[in-house]
Parts: C-alpha cells; sequence; structure tokens
C-alpha cells in the first residue's frame, strides 16, 4: 500500500506549469511553480512545519505548547496543520485588510484569531507585530513564531523549494520571479539557484505602499514610501532579516488594480485559480518582458490559492467597489 502518515508529509513536491496565454507577449518559457497544491493551499506550508519542527528540536516548542503567529494567514493556515498533527494550541494575529475566508478557514482549523487594524504603525501597541509579542509575552508556555525574522523560514525553501525548481528545469531555469513579503521563499530560493548557476538573475515583485523596491535601489528606508494598499501577502512597511536584498537582482512594482485584475486572468485565461499575490507575480513578469530572450526559462511561483479570495478579488460586486472593474 502507498500512503503518508499524515498530511505534513504531503508538503512539497508542487508542480511546475507552462502558462500559454496570460503571457503570450513574453518571448521566454513561462513556468508557473502552483504552490497550491500543498495541503494548507499556499507555499507557506513548507516554511511553517520546518520553523515548527526547528523550535522543537531546540526546545523553544515544548509539548503542549502554543504558538502564537502574526500572519495574513497564509503561514497561519500551515502552523494550524502543524498544530493539529503535533498536538498544539496556535493562536494568529491577523490585520484587518485580509479576507474573511481566511479568518473562517483559520477557526474552523481550530485556531483562535486575533484582528487587530491595518493602518498603525508596526511599532504601535494594536499592530499585529506588537500585539503577537504581547500575547505571547504573557502566554504560558508559549512559542511566538516571528516568520518575519526567522531564519527556519528561508532555510526551508533552501532545503525545499530551491531543489525542486532546479530539478524540475534540468538546471535551465536563467529567471525565478516571486512576490516579496516575509522574504524566506525568495532569499531561501535564490541562495541555492546562484549556487547553482550565479548568472541566474532573482526578481522579487513588490506593491506600491511597500518599502522594499526603493530600499534595495537606494539603501534608503523611506517611511514616505509607506501607505495602505490592497493587495494581499507582498510588501512590508518593516524590512524583515529574511530579505536578503544581496541575493535579489531586481524589484518591480505592481499595482493594486493590476494585481486583481491579473489574478482573475489567470483563472479565466489559463485555469489556475490562484490568490491576490499570484496576479501581482505575473503582472510584475509582464512589465519586464523586454528583459527576457526566447532561450530564457523563467519560474514565476503562485503562492497560494483562490479560495482564500472568494469573497474579493473572484466577487464582481467588489471588484466594481474598488474600480478594478465596470459593471
Amino acid at each position: 500500500m502507498n500512503y503518508f502518515k499524515n498530511i505534513l508529509e504531503t508538503i512539497g513536491n508542487t508542480p511546475l506549469v507552462r502558462l500559454n496565454n496570460v503571457t503570450k507577449d513574453i518571448p521566454a518559457l513561462v513556468l508557473a511553480k502552483i504552490e497550491s497544491f500543498n495541503p494548507g493551499n499556499s507555499v507557506k506550508d513548507r516554511m511553517a512545519l520546518k520553523m515548527v519542527e526547528d523550535a522543537e528540536s531546540d526546545g523553544r516548542l515544548k509539548p503542549g505548547g502554543v504558538i502564537i503567529e502574526g500572519t495574513s494567514g497564509n503561514t497561519g493556515m500551515g502552523l494550524a496543520l502543524a498544530a493539529i498533527v503535533k498536538g498544539y494550541r496556535l493562536i494568529c494575529v491577523s490585520n484587518d485588510k485580509q479576507s474573511k475566508e481566511k479568518f473562517d478557514v483559520l477557526r474552523g482549523m481550530g485556531a483562535e484569531v486575533v484582528v487587530c487594524p491595518t493602518d498603525v504603525a508596526p511599532e504601535d501597541p494594536r499592530s499585529y507585530y506588537s500585539v503577537s509579542k504581547r500575547l505571547s509575552d504573557k502566554t504560558p508556555n508559549s512559542w511566538y513564531v516571528n516568520q518575519y525574522d526567522n531564519p527556519s523560514n528561508t532555510v526551508a525553501h533552501y532545503e525545499q523549494t530551491g531543489p525542486e525548481i532546479w530539478e524540475q528545469t534540468g538546471g535551465k531555469i536563467t529567471h525565478f520571479v516571486v512576490g516579496v513579503g516575509t522574504g524566506g521563499t525568495i532569499s531561501g530560493v535564490a541562495k541555492f539557484l546562484k549556487e547553482k548557476n550565479p548568472n541566474i538573475k532573482i526578481w522579487g515583485i513588490d506593491t506600491y505602499g511597500s518599502v522594499f523596491k526603493k530600499y534595495h535601489e537606494t539603501g534608503i528606508f523611506d517611511e514616505n514610501e509607506i501607505y495602505p494598499y490592497i493587495t494581499e501577502g507582498i510588501g512590508e512597511d518593516i524590512l524583515p532579516e529574511n530579505v536578503d536584498f544581496k541575493l535579489i537582482d531586481k524589484f518591480e512594482k505592481v499595482t493594486d488594480k493590476d494585481a486583481a485584475v491579473f489574478t482573475r486572468k489567470l483563472a479565466q485565461e489559463e485555469g489556475i485559480f490562484a490568490g491576490n499575490s499570484c496576479g501581482a507575480a505575473v503582472k510584475g513578469l509582464l512589465q519586464l518582458k523586454d528583459h527576457f530572450t526566447k532561450d530564457d526559462v523563467i519560474v514565476v511561483l503562485l503562492h497560494d490559492s483562490g479560495s482564500r479570495y472568494i469573497g474579493k478579488i473572484y466577487n464582481d460586486d467588489w471588484m466594481i467597489e474598488k474600480g478594478f472593474m465596470e459593471k
């Protein structure tokens, strides 16, 4: 008989699928690494499990403990799977710009969810960063994950995602493109790929309202770059330790509208039911099309599933209300 001993063993080995229509203006071969095939439907399953197992091994997370994390939803889902299988309680702290579906799913998986306001500074006591730390300080036998600065986040992608992409492309990959949030995916994959071939280009997709692109280009953390934005899962108003700017060759910003429109295009033109940041990644690729040749092999990572965005991106009324489509 061929079976897995638990759901955590099914994480990884996600498919690489050619994009044919939405990227038809790009001369290169464009391959999508579709991370929604993970059991929690996102790339975050990989690092969530790695962070938990590393914390178990060095004693930060003890039997019967409480896992506490600030999350936009997908890391919370990965942690929920680990908590269920391994017997931990989970408290997820998030912000109110995230989709209701994310919170419903987390609660349905047994997690406690605390929702904080989005439009506050990171150091504000109401921010989800501050609330996560405060909860951890006052909760007995708890472990604060801190995916932004936890090195296990990057290591997971160095050990898993990078090698998978290298093997699946037969080492022919020339460009890796991915949205950047905590930085673990881009930094871990970049480290592995550049060790294999330093000529591989690593391009991060950012959003307007985030500090990454300007900081990468100038070394200046410009607070004037920071303002509220709609796109979920990418961009930051902080500099996470997991973002290794030295490994990233370029950042490209994509608007909220374009991210939403191209998320729907992925579904309607490729049959790929993907999340909000996936549309941003694909639109970023198209904005960079003049950099590619017919001999290039591009891998764009599609972070998560459209199931998290039914009430937003895939809801016509919401799209019309935001000015992203017409009636």
